[in-house]
């Protein structure tokens, strides 16, 4: 069953998507050379504090952190170690959430610590920002969450990867409904599968993590012996984007993003939903 929100409850899923934003806008300054990755979950439980709101990372599912930290071949659900220090051009995805009032808000980034990174790289990790976003292009009235895979994986598939071959779109992880739970109906792939048909017709008060997840080789992931992190197989590295959004009567509000996807969505041609906090 997908959760429908009424307008007052995605003001609320707002809330919790800001603070979400905070917690990105203060780990990205943080993930600097010689920092632990248990520095930047320390960050983030402060950001949580300041704004009186709860992980939804921290015990899910055992989960004993407030954020994901993925460096380099990690792809999903590093945990964060003092023992983890970031390295001049390391890649780092941080994948974090918050909880106010009982709604949830989740997001992730891919962020670049220091300098000297490859063009491989760099363009690896717009490649997946931008197939996020052209997945929130897609989450309109009328369409189906089968258009919103469509859309993420034809941008991929579009883009000259550097060096030639093909990127790996993750097959093992999606995104996924968000609302009173952090996943919720429906789960969201990031390509179409023939086999899962088109999916629930996308209407107001909807409400998805879209979260691409891309290697520079494989699609195919391992999980380690801790039972949460996720590594490609062939060891090559990896981007992760996402966004919590809302389809509303007006449009796409994104959640997560400090402007609500205004100024991204413009020049996709896109006018995001009015912000129910402005």
């Amino acid at each position: 069953m997908v959760q429908i929100k009424s307008p007052e409850q995605i003001a609320k899923m707002r809330e919790a998507g800001l603070v979400v934003a905070a917690i990105h806008a203060a780990t990205r300054e943080a993930a600097v050379p010689g920092a632990s990755t248990k520095d930047l979950d320390q960050v983030a439980r402060k950001v949580l504090a300041e704004h009186n709101a709860k992980p939804n990372f921290l015990g899910y599912g055992g989960f004993p952190a407030t954020i994901c930290t993925s460096v380099n071949e990690v792809v999903v659900h590093g945990i964060p170690s003092d023992d983890v220090i970031l390295k001049d051009g390391d890649i780092i995805s941080i994948d974090c959430g918050a909880i106010v009032d009982g709604w949830h808000g989740d997001a992730a980034y891919t962020a670049f610590v220091g300098s000297g990174h490859s063009p491989e790289l760099v363009e690896l990790s717009r490649v997946t920002e931008e197939s996020m976003w052209a997945g929130i292009a897609a989450m309109k009235q009328g369409n189906r969450l089968v258009d919103i895979s469509r859309a993420i994986e034809t941008y991929i598939r579009r883009q000259p990867k550097p060096g030639g071959g093909k990127y790996g779109i993750i097959e093992d992880y999606g995104g996924h409904g968000i609302g009173t739970e952090m996943h919720m109906d429906p789960h969201l792939l990031n390509y179409v599968d023939r086999k899962r048909g088109k999916g629930p017709k996308l209407v107001p008060g909807f409400c998805l993590a879209i979260e691409p997840m891309v290697s520079l080789g494989t699609p195919r992931t391992e999980v380690l012996s801790d039972d949460w992190t996720v590594i490609t197989t062939d060891g090559t590295w990896s981007s992760h984007w996402e966004h919590s959004v809302a389809l509303t009567e007006q449009g796409p509000l994104v959640l997560t993003a400090p402007d609500g996807g205004k100024a991204k969505l413009a020049e996709m041609g896109i006018t995001a939903a009015p912000d129910p906090l402005a």
